[in-house]
């Protein structure tokens, strides 16, 4: 079992480092940039992410016993959380980063980290054969990127990562995997200490040295259970990221149908359209809420995978109506508002009969 004392070590490194980074930041002159998407004002230090790494790199070769699969997740993380921070302080062409990441997610696979075989709800097994690389790899860059994609907000992306990180190391007590409970809850300890200074209205971002390492780091964690695992099928981690997941997905079909390169950033992600009804700091906590509930419905399913399944349903039903009220992904994408215009209709011409 994990000590107590390791936490709050993770905790006390990147709350210490954090002002330190700040620091350097003035030297560097790591600065986020102001454009028309960003929501802040003034010079503010994009390179916070050395705290989160640091913290977590020095607390987990002290305490951690380590096998190939986690020397191949911490060296991949690592190459992920370098090729951030360069692109932080020089700026990396689109491609450059895409490489870099499956060079990192290659790393992770060829030490262990991989899906050979999918366990879907009800029972359901696939075995994927040669297609587990390229699903892996696919796994891997689509979460990195989708952590990356939702950092827009003060805390949101460390705050999400925190949670995605609790629930991931709590069910991995229940089976009794202490390796990626060890890995998952000193992480999550290293980002609560550099939120401290990200919450809104942040002193520091974590920049994509920040948000690319998470974003490996928690789609290499939670795979890592699949081998061994009668429990934790591809539904679960799919349940508890669903948020960064679902905001990817949203801005790929827009930007499809708009006719934009996907690389091509925009104002039209999830945190973009809650911040605009409901303000800053109400849309980081409405995120984290709802991840909290997917967490939760994850938590059901193990329990009972009916009753789960139908949570996990109405929770994304819930989504879903959001999307298409808002027109996240396009002004003509209402299919189930649509389908519930049309009942609407059709129940008025039934009325209209009978008053005949």
């Amino acid at each position: 079992m994990i000590d107590l004392q390791w936490i709050l070590l993770a905790f006390m490194g990147s709350l210490i480092l954090t002002p330190l980074v700040k620091k350097y930041s003035v030297l560097a002159k790591a600065y986020a940039k102001e454009n028309e998407r960003t929501v802040h004002h003034g010079l503010i230090s994009r390179i916070g992410g050395v705290a989160i790494y640091l913290s977590f790199i020095v607390v987990s070769s002290l305490f951690i016993e380590v096998d190939s699969t986690i020397n191949g997740v911490i060296l991949g993380g690592s190459i992920m959380f370098f090729a951030g921070l360069v692109d932080d302080l020089i700026d990396l062409k689109p491609r450059m980063k895409l490489f870099l990441e499956l060079i990192a997610a290659i790393v992770a696979i060829y030490f262990g980290v991989r899906v050979d075989i999918i366990r879907l709800p009800f029972g359901i097994t696939i075995d994927i054969g040669i297609f587990s690389v390229l699903f892996t790899l696919i796994w891997i860059i689509g979460i990195t990127n989708a952590v990356n994609l939702i950092d827009g907000l003060d805390g949101l992306a460390g705050g999400l990562c925190v949670i995605v990180l609790i629930i991931i190391g709590s069910m991995a007590i229940i089976e009794r995997r202490f390796d990626i409970m060890s890995l998952a809850f000193i992480l999550a300890s290293s980002v609560l200490g550099f939120l401290v200074y990200n919450c809104h209205p942040a002193s520091i971002f974590m920049g994509d040295c920040g948000s690319l390492f998470l974003g490996f780091m928690v789609s290499t964690i939670s795979i890592m259970g699949f081998k061994s695992s009668t429990i934790m099928t591809l539904a679960l981690p799919v349940l508890i990221l669903m948020v960064p997941i679902i905001d990817t997905l949203s801005a790929i079909l827009r930007r499809t149908l708009k006719g934009q390169r996907f690389m091509q950033a925009d104002k039209s992600h999830l945190h973009h359209l809650l911040m605009r009804q409901f303000g800053h700091r109400n849309t980081v906590i409405i995120l984290c809420g709802v991840t909290s509930l997917f967490g939760v419905s994850a938590f059901v399913y193990m329990i009972n995978r009916t009753i789960g399944f139908f949570v996990m349903l109405a929770i994304l039903f819930g989504v879903e109506l959001f999307i298409e009220k808002s027109s996240m992904i396009s002004n003509h994408y209402h299919p189930i508002l649509s389908v519930g215009h049309w009942i609407q209709i059709q129940g008025m011409r039934i009325k209209n009969k009978r008053k005949k």
